[in-house]
């Protein structure tokens, strides 16, 4: 966008005033003769284009040009013209950023006379970050400790791939795997993309759903299970998304699973030799465990914090920034079904609801993500925990050096600059993380 000459935009005038959700209000004043010049470049521009009878082009009095396309046609060129030129400018000298093009009412605009404009624009908004070496992070209700129950689950997670399948002759129990045949019904109709025949389940937890292992132990061969299950709006076949269904589960075969005993030698094998014994693959495995119990414990200390900070914290989110991250939401949404061959249009019909209807549920959510997105870059400003692009490309670097399919990318991934500025993302999150676990009061 092009701006008027510097002499004539330091002439205007304008008043800001700062409005709710973050928007900011300005009156500006255009001189006179700044109006009177557009008039002048504009009738310019038309006469070196009209082609009049008895005149070669461009050769047209302006006086006749201004005639034949009429007063009120002729200002709506110069609105064109001038207006975006103007506020451009005001935006520029009062230093500031919209981040939706702003909505422009002329007051006043006649020749002769200076124009008045009145634009509304939203920028980014403030935020009134809390002192976050003063709020208070509850300490959590429940501990991540390692248990001797964990520990013998885990051990036979990592005998279960050496386990023999047998086929018994009595009813299902939990840890068999079952033959089962499965129907899905909603809304009175078969979903024919979820039946399977003869498929092998094992009854297990994270395998079933928690509603089949609820009726599937004690069943026999023959027998039939129903249950009623509540499937998420996100769920990939459109037919079932966010509808009650009944599943009906028939067993055809009951296989148990024995695993094979934890003993020295086995010990030996499952580690090619780096643990000798049984007692101390015990103690590998425990460790392994406490490791990740302290991570999940490190996790559940950094959402606190986080929480905290964001709950101490506010900012008012502009309705135009929550329309921007609903739109992305949603064009991540239809690239997803299309992957699956599906449409937007229809999977909102089998949903039974518009794109109005999701955007009102959603939002929220996404003025949510905002205002922990905004809470926790101010924090990263105040703290100086910004990094500079060699910061950002080494750490590029040691992520891709963790991760093959990365390391292949690397060259690329440092010339690309939407690549850097994800990482740029995560490397000022892990320090903004670190921050707040030093800073925040570890206690209530």
């Amino acid at each position: 966008m092009s701006s008027p000459p510097k002499s004539v935009a330091d002439s205007l005038s304008i008043e800001t005033e700062r409005l709710p959700k973050s928007q900011v209000g300005m009156i500006i004043e255009v001189p006179a003769e700044v109006v009177n010049a557009t008039y002048d470049r504009v009738l310019n521009r038309l006469a070196s284009k009209a082609k009049i009878e008895g005149f070669r082009p461009g050769r047209a009095p302006r006086g006749l040009i201004e005639a034949r396309i009429g007063p009120a046609a002729l200002r709506e060129e110069v609105v064109e013209t001038m207006v975006p030129e103007v506020v451009q400018r005001a935006l520029d000298e009062k230093s500031l950023d919209p981040i939706d093009n702003p909505d422009v009412e002329v007051l006043e605009l006649e020749r002769g006379r200076p124009a008045r404009l009145k634009a509304t624009v939203s920028v980014m908004p403030e935020v009134d970050l809390a002192d976050a070496r003063a709020i208070k992070v509850e300490p959590p209700d429940h501990t991540h400790e390692v248990t001797d129950e964990m520990l013998e689950r885990r051990l036979d997670d990592l005998r279960e791939p050496m386990a023999e399948i047998t086929p018994v002759e009595r009813e299902v129990r939990a840890g068999d795997v079952a033959v089962i045949d499965i129907e899905v019904e909603a809304d009175g109709q078969l979903v024919e993309s979820e039946t399977r025949k003869a498929t092998e389940a094992e009854v297990k937890e994270g395998v079933l759903l928690p509603e089949l292992l609820e009726v599937l132990p004690g069943t026999f061969v023959g027998e039939t299970r129903e249950a009623r299950v509540d499937f998420p709006e996100t769920y990939s076949e459109p037919q079932l998304a966010g509808k009650r269904a009944t599943i009906r589960v028939t067993v055809r075969g009951v296989k148990e699973k024995v695993l094979p005993a934890l003993d020295d030698a086995l010990a030996k094998s499952m580690t090619n030799g780096k643990q000798e014994t049984a007692d101390a693959y015990r103690q590998a495995v425990r460790e392994e465990l406490e490791e990740s119990a302290h991570a999940i414990e490190r996790m559940d200390r950094e959402q606190a914090a986080v929480k905290a900070l964001v709950d101490a914290s506010s900012v008012e989110i502009p309705v135009s920034l929550v329309d921007r991250e609903l739109t992305s939401e949603l064009e991540s949404l239809e690239r997803t079904l299309n992957r699956q061959g599906l449409k937007l249009d229809k999977y909102f019909e089998y949903l039974g609801k518009s794109v109005d209807d999701w955007i009102a549920e959603h939002r929220p959510d996404a003025e949510e993500r905002l205002k922990v997105d905004l809470v926790l870059g101010e924090f990263a400003k105040r703290e100086g925990l910004e990094p500079s692009d060699e910061e950002v490309i080494k750490y590029l670097e040691e992520q891709a050096a963790q991760d093959e399919e990365l390391k292949g990318q690397l060259e690329s991934l440092r010339q690309s600059r939407t690549a850097r500025r994800y990482f740029a993302s995560r490397l000022r999150r892990k320090r903004v993380l670190e921050r707040l676990l030093e800073v925040v009061p570890s206690g209530s």
